[in-house]
C-alpha cells in the first residue's frame, strides 16, 4: 500500500481528534514519497533495540503505541537515543506512526481490551470523549426579541459583527404585543460583541437567552473504563485473573482499608498505562492500571479502594496481537502486519 494510503485507512480506525490535546500522535517520521508499505511493524515502545529488529524484518513503517518523538526535538544527530531512532528510520526508508490515546479512547482499543482480563462485564468510559465538531456552527445562541421598530436597526449592527451564522426571525407574540424573534449563531469571541450590543438597549437585553452549545458526546469512546462485573469476584481471583490476561507472573496489589483479599469485587475503574489522572475520584472497589502514584494509592486506599498496578506498558502491549488481526481484515490482508518480539517493559521482577 501506498503510505499516504495506510495512514488515512489507520486514521479512520482510530480517529487523531480522539487524541488528548498534549499528546503527539500521528505520522511522525515520513520518508520522501512516494513510498509503499509492505511489512507494518508493531510495537508499544519503539526503542534502539526495537529498531534494529524493525530494520532486520524489512519494515517500511513502525506503528509505535507510544510516540518516539514527542518532546520536540532541536536537532537530529547520533548523540540522544531519540536522535538516532529518526536517524536510522530515514537511513533505511521506514516511517514511523504512533497512535497512543487515540487508541485509549477507540471502543475497540487498548482500554476495551485490557477490560477483558476482569472476566464478564459492561463497561462506559469514566471520560466520554466529544464529537471533533459542534452540531451547528458556533459555539453559542443568541435569542431575543424586538418591535418592528428596532428590528432593522438591529439587525443591520449585528450583521456587520464577524463569525455570525444561523441568523434568523420568525413573528412571536410576547406579553401580548406582537413583536420579531431573533435567533443566531455564534463564536465565543462574537458572542462579546452580540451582547454588547444588545446591551445598549435595555428591553432588548433584558429579553435575551443564551445558550451555550456543547459537542455531543460519542458513545462508548473515552479515556478509562468504569466496569460492572457481572457477578462479584473476590480480589483475590480478580488478580489471577488480570495475570493471566496479561501474562504476568507478578502484580503489585494495595487492599483498601477494611477490605481483604476475599472481599468482593463488583465496580472495577481501569486506564491502561498511568491512570492516576483518569482515575481519580471514582468510585469503585477496584482500580486497575500501570501506574499509579504512591500519595494517589494512598488516596484509593483509604477510601477503601483496592489497586493493582502491572507496570505501565504491560497494561497496554497486549493489545498488540488483537490489533494486528483487526488490521489484517480492515486492509483486506494487502500488507504484511508482525509485532516486534523484543519489546518488553523495561521493569522487571
Amino acid at each position: 500500500m501506498d503510505l499516504k494510503e495506510l495512514v488515512s485507512a489507520l486514521n479512520d480506525f482510530a480517529p487523531l481528534s480522539l487524541a488528548e490535546s498534549w499528546d503527539n500522535v500521528g505520522l511522525l517520521v515520513e520518508p520522501s514519497p512516494p513510498h509503499t508499505v509492505n511489512t507494518l511493524f508493531l510495537t508499544n515502545d519503539l526503542t534502539e533495540e526495537v529498531m534494529e529488529e524493525a530494520v532486520q524484518k524489512k519494515a517500511d513503517l513502525i506503528l509505535s503505541y507510544h510516540p518516539p518523538i514527542f518532546t520536540p526535538l532541536k536537532r537530529v544527530t547520533w548523540k540522544t537515543w531519540k536522535e538516532r531512532l529518526v536517524v536510522r528510520a530515514l537511513e533505511h526508508r521506514i516511517g514511523i506512526y504512533s497512535p497512543h490515546t487515540a487508541y485509549d479512547a477507540i471502543p475497540h482499543g487498548v482500554n476495551n481490551w485490557l477490560t477483558k482480563g476482569l472476566g464478564a462485564c459492561t463497561s462506559v468510559p469514566l471520560h466520554p470523549s466529544t464529537a471533533p465538531s459542534y452540531p451547528a456552527e458556533g459555539t453559542h445562541r443568541v435569542e431575543f426579541s424586538t418591535g418592528t421598530e428596532h428590528l432593522d436597526v438591529v439587525l443591520s449592527k449585528i450583521k456587520d459583527i464577524q463569525e455570525i451564522s444561523c441568523l434568523t426571525t420568525f413573528p412571536a407574540r410576547v406579553e401580548g404585543e406582537e413583536q420579531t424573534r431573533v435567533t443566531l449563531n455564534c463564536s465565543q469571541k462574537a458572542l462579546l460583541e452580540v451582547v454588547a450590543l444588545l446591551s445598549q438597549n435595555s428591553l432588548l437585553y433584558h429579553k435575551t437567552e443564551i445558550l451555550l452549545l456543547q459537542k455531543p458526546l460519542l458513545p462508548h469512546t473515552g479515556m478509562g473504563r468504569l466496569c460492572t462485573l457481572s457477578e462479584p469476584v473476590s480480589l483475590s481471583d480478580i488478580t489471577e485473573r488480570i495475570k493471566g490476561h496479561l501474562k504476568l507472573p507478578h502484580v503489585r496489589i494495595a487492599v483498601g482499608m477494611g477490605k481483604t483479599l476475599e472481599s468482593p469485587v463488583k465496580k472495577a475503574a481501569l486506564c491502561a498505562g498511568s491512570g492516576s489522572s483518569v482515575l481519580k475520584g471514582t468510585e469503585a472497589d477496584l482500580y486497575l492500571t500501570g501506574e499509579m502514584s504512591h500519595h494517589d494509592v494512598l488516596d484509593a486506599v483509604a477510601n477503601g479502594i483496592s489497586v493493582i498496578l502491572c507496570e505501565h506498558s504491560n497494561t497496554e502491549r497486549g493489545f498488540l496481537s488483537e490489533l494486528r488481526d483487526t488490521l489484517a481484515t480492515q486492509l483486506q490482508n494487502k500488507i504484511n502486519i508482525i509485532v516486534s518480539e523484543r519489546d518488553r517493559d523495561p521493569l522487571q521482577v
